[in-house]
């Protein structure tokens, strides 16, 4: 095993390091600015689109698609470090580099699994940020840590499709330039249960579309991604060629999605526990009570050795899964990608939590980024699988007779 990044790793690393120094952290009080004087606005903040037009013309774009799409086509090794650089940032650097969810997942299952003219219709302009996108799998009516669990139907009428259900934290859905919705829904429930679910692409704009209402996280609404919203789906009529790949293919789909989705969640998780620890860092030499340097306290020293041992340890499990990932496949990958899943983020919560214990009053404010990184790594934890799922599913793989 060999995590050592090549030329083309460290290349883009630096740009994309170079870029968020220069570009990115000082346009976050513009992000702020504008967010407060646009309330109730969804469409993409201004900032966003000139930092994509900046990133754009430094070839910082779609690291993570094959370049014949117009994409770097960095490999997963290459693309975790840059990644984590974009963790400092997670509100403005992804969606620079358009690199944001739910856009990276859904180019990627139209990359994938797309006809040549769902391609020419809704991933070229995603791949030129002309248009977003939602993902539309999470219903509010049935637990969906369970994924075959989806009770929305997509129900065959003749050359179309007729979509009924209720969905919710469908990201990106509240944004009017999010253009295209790919839904999950079943086309057969009494086929074999990985087998019943499909996925179908719904034009935003169709008939009997209703965005329901936004949805906060800890209070935040992401409006800087378009936010989360409960969507309904009121017999909602698409062309049969819609469907993606084919009747029943709707779970395989969706794991062959969520498994990309959930590593580069924890490459830029290990970004923003990076920061926090950087902004810890800062407070604590800066800050004196009870006659002395924060920094000298010994219980923030030991908070700062175990966030360092944690971000190495847990970024090297990262490097090593995306090694597996572009060795051997995702799917023999499954256990690494599972574990990093649990650990990272709750490794990353904790850090967050003591750095904002360090900043006091300060840390649970809208002063320091801290209380909105936290709510973003506390919510990862119930996306893309609940710890509990993944911590079964592993532990039942490493209880197995044939693991014996």
């Amino acid at each position: 095993m060999d995590f050592a990044p090549d030329d083309t790793a460290r290349d883009f690393t630096a740009r994309a390091r170079a870029f968020l120094d220069e570009h990115v952290l000082p346009a976050e009080p513009e992000l702020d600015a504008q967010l407060a004087a646009a309330p109730g606005e969804w469409a993409t903040p201004p900032v966003i689109r000139d930092l994509r037009e900046r990133a754009r013309a430094q070839g910082l774009w779609n690291l993570f698609l094959p370049g014949d799409h117009g994409g770097a086509g960095l490999t997963n090794l290459q693309y975790a470090p840059v990644a984590e650089v974009t963790g400092w940032s997670p509100r403005l650097a992804p969606a620079a580099f358009n690199c944001a969810a739910p856009d990276t997942g859904n180019m990627e299952v139209l990359n994938d699994f797309g006809t040549p003219a769902q391609k020419s219709e809704w991933l070229e302009p995603l791949l030129r940020a002309e248009i977003r996108s939602s993902f539309c799998m999470t219903e509010p009516d049935h637990a969906s840590s369970d994924a075959t669990n989806i009770g929305t139907s997509i129900r065959r009428d003749g050359d179309h499709y007729v979509i009924t259900g209720r969905k919710w934290w469908s990201t990106g859905a509240m944004n009017p330039d999010a253009a295209i919705f790919i839904v999950m829904g079943k086309t057969d429930p009494d086929a074999d249960r990985h087998r019943q679910q499909s996925m179908i692409l719904v034009p935003r704009d169709t008939d009997g579309v209703e965005i329901v209402r936004p949805l906060t996280v800890f209070g935040y609404d992401d409006r800087d991604h378009g936010g989360h919203a409960e969507v309904a789906f009121h017999d909602v009529r698409v062309p049969a060629a819609n469907l993606i790949a084919g009747e029943g293919d709707g779970f395989a789909i969706a794991q062959a999605r969520l498994g990309p989705g959930r590593i580069h969640h924890c490459m830029r998780a290990i970004g923003m526990g990076e920061r926090a620890l950087a902004l810890m860092t800062a407070r604590a030499n800066d800050r004196r009570a009870f006659g002395r340097s924060l920094a000298d306290q010994g219980v923030v020293r030991e908070w700062a050795a175990e966030a360092r041992i944690q971000l190495e340890a847990l970024r090297l499990l990262v490097l090593k899964t995306a090694w597996l990932m572009d060795t051997v496949g995702n799917r023999q990958a499954m256990t690494e990608i599972q574990a990093i899943k649990i650990a990272v983020p709750r490794a990353m919560q904790t850090i967050i939590d003591r750095a904002i214990q360090v900043h006091g009053g300060a840390g649970v404010s809208s002063d320091t980024p801290l209380a909105e990184l936290y709510a973003g790594i506390r919510s990862l934890r119930i996306a893309d699988g609940p710890d509990e799922v993944h911590l079964s599913s592993l532990g039942r793989a490493e209880l197995s007779p044939h693991r014996a």
